[in-house]
């Protein structure tokens, strides 16, 4: 499917300006806004692989940096699950008035601590959120939010992550919305095995194909 809007934008949160980048196939039929873990950004090859996906199954991405440049040299805001929640919201409100994305079914795409992020989030803004991914995340350091996530979400974890997994399903078991997880056989943290990043784009694309459609 052809992306209608691919372009660099920025979301002015707070007092901080985000870079980001919009990507909307046309007749797309939702949206997603990643949230990239530590050390990672929006030029990501694994989330950049994964938002190619989505697009060909007609899905909008917004990859969008929750930190600006100065900031993610500090390990504190790289692990400040709350300021980071805080600027998902707002990135949220941005994609819900842009003439591009405004109506449209919006989810979240977490990686690493950005999935705590993530789920933070979307335990604040309830029905907002259709839909949820964590890709290799921390779930778990939303722990007390968890119960009150209302969008269906899918844990994705590599099989030889072992204490990862063990987080998530601490988390998974806290969690009473829609949910499910998956464990890709032979993946590591990052998915660097051969057709592991692969299978995570594809579950990633059902997931949100089901509910952001619903």
């Amino acid at each position: 499917m052809a992306v209608g809007v691919d372009r660099t934008i920025s979301v002015r949160v707070g007092r901080a300006t985000l870079g980001g980048t919009l990507g909307v196939p046309n007749d797309a039929r939702g949206v997603v806004l990643f949230a990239h873990g530590s050390g990672s950004s929006r030029f990501s090859p694994r989330n950049r692989y994964v938002a190619d996906v989505l697009h060909v199954g007609g899905i909008g991405t917004l990859l969008l940096d929750l930190l600006e440049e100065w900031e993610s040299d500090d390990r504190s805001k790289v692990f400040d699950i709350d300021l980071l929640a805080e600027r998902l919201v707002g990135a949220t409100a941005w994609l819900q008035q842009e003439p591009e994305t405004k109506g449209m079914a919006v989810g979240y795409f977490g990686a690493s601590t950005g999935a705590g992020a993530a789920l933070q989030a979307a335990a604040k803004l309830g029905d907002q959120i259709k839909a949820v991914v964590s890709r290799g995340g921390r779930p778990d350091l939303a722990m007390e939010y968890l119960p009150k996530v209302t969008a269906p979400t899918l844990l994705i974890v590599g099989g030889l992550d072992g204490q990862v997994i063990s987080m998530n399903v601490a988390a998974y078991d806290a969690m009473t919305a829609t949910k499910d997880m998956a464990i890709v056989p032979g993946a590591t943290h990052l998915f660097e095995e051969p057709g592991t990043l692969e299978r995570v784009a594809e579950l990633a694309r059902d997931w949100f194909a089901r509910y952001l459609a619903s």
